[in-house]
């Protein structure tokens, strides 16, 4: 038989969950934390003074209750001082940010990145954004590691980019380059970025408190991101997601992962681009100015948006049938498609999934917006503080 959890593993375990709940609520009093952990007072105290004593948090004055008795001290999050760096490799940008345990946006740094830059070229300039951001870090402070977010199939062991189409990247071992930049045996972990902004979301942005959520990110190419029973879904070796490359239309575009009509064919920046007339334009400006053309009454713009509105609750009516979500989250272009045809998403969406699938599904737009991306790669650096705060720190 197996032995019960040691004193020493159950302290570890309670110190992970306080620190988890100021890390995504904030300053929040001894005697709210007592009822939310069901952890007795002194217990609250003693686990209170150890991540105290580790630098991790700090108990500020008492909130005025109005209440008889004495105010109990409010523990918070030492967001200025405890930090994760944020790499989002995006198809047209790279950015860089300090957050702050808390989730707090410290310092950010954005570079234009030209299509076809390979990692060759595209990390020395995360490195470079990455020095410049650390020469501005007070001393004193604590770095517990970096997560990274990539648009393409990413291998959750090693952190390989295993297929970036849109970016030409095969095999790039991503997490390992950065790792050695960072220096002094940093942990580095690299996740998909449709994935990583479900795990913002689902933590502190439009979908907390929902267990099932999809989080569907667009670009040129089309992700999402999988929570399912409150946790991530990733697939056996982390390539879980890739609804883009669903075949919906046997007649359709040829895609770059070498098949044909393929979700983001229909959906996608290409998509747009193309059926408003503008195939020789490219990024996500000119994927915009589609949508602000089609909203001053451009009949071009406003059938390739229709039509594209079309295809998005076909797939996304699919994916409901197959996932049963509480909420639908639409991030990055697909954002600025579902606002923009959110009548024909509506209505397709309607005719393709089970009434029973429907009728508690929700549809929403993310409430971190573009930052998303970057507080959910920082959840990655932070989720291993999170499980043993005493290990890590």
């Amino acid at each position: 038989m197996r032995a019960g959890p040691s004193q020493e593993e159950i302290r570890r375990q309670n110190l992970g969950a306080l620190l988890r709940y100021v890390h995504i609520h904030g300053a929040t009093s001894r005697a709210e934390l007592t009822s939310a952990l069901g952890l007795n007072r002194s217990t609250i105290g003693a686990l209170t003074a150890d991540l105290a004593n580790a630098g991790l948090v700090s108990e500020g004055a008492p909130k005025e209750t109005g209440r008889a008795g004495r105010p109990s001290p409010v523990v918070q999050p030492e967001w200025d001082r405890v930090h994760a760096y944020a790499f989002s490799i995006e198809v047209d940008r790279l950015r860089v940010a300090r957050i702050g345990l808390g989730g707090a946006v410290l310092d950010r740094r954005e570079v234009t990145r030209p299509r076809g830059l390979v990692a060759a070229e595209a990390v020395p300039l995360l490195t470079g954004a990455l020095k410049e951001m650390r020469e501005a870090v007070p001393a004193g402070t604590i770095c517990v590691g970096a997560g990274i977010a990539v648009c393409g199939v990413v291998r959750r062991a090693d952190g390989m980019v295993r297929l970036s189409p849109h970016t030409g990247w095969v095999d790039e071992p991503l997490g390992a380059t950065l790792a050695a930049e960072l220096g002094a045996g940093a942990t580095v972990t690299v996740g998909n970025v449709a994935d990583v902004c479900a795990f913002a979301e689902h933590a502190r942005g439009a979908a907390a408190g929902c267990d099932n959520v999809l989080y569907l990110y667009g670009d040129v190419g089309v992700g999402a991101g999988i929570i399912a029973g409150g946790r991530r879904l990733t697939g056996h070796g982390g390539y879980g997601g890739e609804v883009g490359h669903m075949v919906v239309n046997r007649d359709g575009a040829p895609c770059e992962c070498g098949s044909r009509g393929c979700w983001e064919t229909e959906i996608g920046e290409y998509a747009l681009l193309r059926g408003s007339g503008r195939a020789a334009a490219h990024g996500r400006e000119a994927v915009l100015a589609v949508f602000d053309a089609a909203s001053r009454g451009d009949a071009r713009a406003q059938a390739a948006v229709r039509q594209a509105g079309d295809w998005l609750g076909f797939g996304v009516g699919n994916l409901v049938n197959i996932f049963n979500p509480e909420m639908v989250i639409f991030g990055g272009t697909l954002r600025d498609l579902y606002l923009a045809g959110a009548a024909q998403v509506r209505s397709r969406l309607n005719s393709v999934a089970l009434p029973a699938c429907l009728e508690h599904v929700r549809l929403r737009t993310p409430s971190l917006g573009d930052d998303a991306v970057l507080i959910g790669a920082a959840e990655l650096a932070f989720d291993r503080l999170l499980a043993d705060p005493l290990d890590a720190a």
